[in-house]
């Protein structure tokens, strides 16, 4: 019988295989591919090469301290998603809520591990393929480390009908973000919390205020 619940070891585990994968996948492309490499895996599917300074979409914060910020609040954020996976498994809630935020878990991890420590154990990808600890030291300090990616998905190329309001006529690429095994992870998670939203919070019954008082036995008799 499947159980209801996911027990936090196997959460650690879930964790510790999308981390291995995502990791190994990163370590791969940082010490193969020089930055901006492209191999077509098929007309849909590539591998290419980018790394992200910033948050998703590539946005940055601005400033001298912009990247620091971000990395700081990733590891308050993971502490909260840490905090809601114990909380979740002590309270026996559903297993695809616990298997949802374990992804999300991993994840973020997955990315807040390029973030503080890349910039430390590899040189820069400009122009040359990487060394995994070079002896001149990384290309950055702690807590400024680039998340790499590397999966692209451009499954339609052209330009847009004229027709179409505001982007008539632009060239158009779907999907055209280039993302990472950490970035899938929490993308799963989410979608696990919004597709199964009623199975992953579940409405507690409304107990009844008062229930019915039970008759003594037998009847009062004048």
């Amino acid at each position: 019988m499947i159980p209801k619940s996911f027990s936090l070891k196997n959460s650690i585990l879930l964790i510790a295989l999308v981390l291995l994968i995502d990791q190994i996948s990163k370590v791969y492309i940082k010490t193969n591919f020089v930055l901006g490499e492209e191999v077509e895996v098929f007309s849909w599917f590539k591998i290419l090469f980018v790394e992200n300074e910033g948050m998703a979409w590539g946005a940055r914060i601005p400033g001298e301290y912009g990247k620091l910020i971000l990395t700081l609040f990733r590891l308050v954020a993971i502490c909260g998603i840490g905090y809601w996976l114990w909380d979740s498994v002590r309270k026996v809630s559903p297993r695809v809520l616990i298997v949802a935020i374990s992804f999300i878990f991993a994840g973020a991890m997955g990315n807040i591990i390029d973030s503080v420590f890349y910039g430390l154990i590899f040189d820069s990808s400009s122009n040359q393929v990487a060394t995994m600890f070079p002896p001149d030291g990384g290309y950055g300090t702690i807590f400024h480390g680039k998340v790499v990616d590397m999966l692209h998905f451009p499954m339609w190329k052209g330009y847009l009908p004229d027709w179409i309001p505001f982007w008539g006529g632009d060239y158009f690429v779907f999907f055209e973000p280039v993302f990472n095994i950490a970035d899938s992870a929490i993308t799963t998670g989410v979608f696990l919390l919004i597709l199964f939203n009623k199975k992953a919070f579940p409405k507690k019954d409304k107990e009844q205020d008062s229930k019915p008082s039970e008759s003594t036995e037998g009847t009062s008799q004048d």
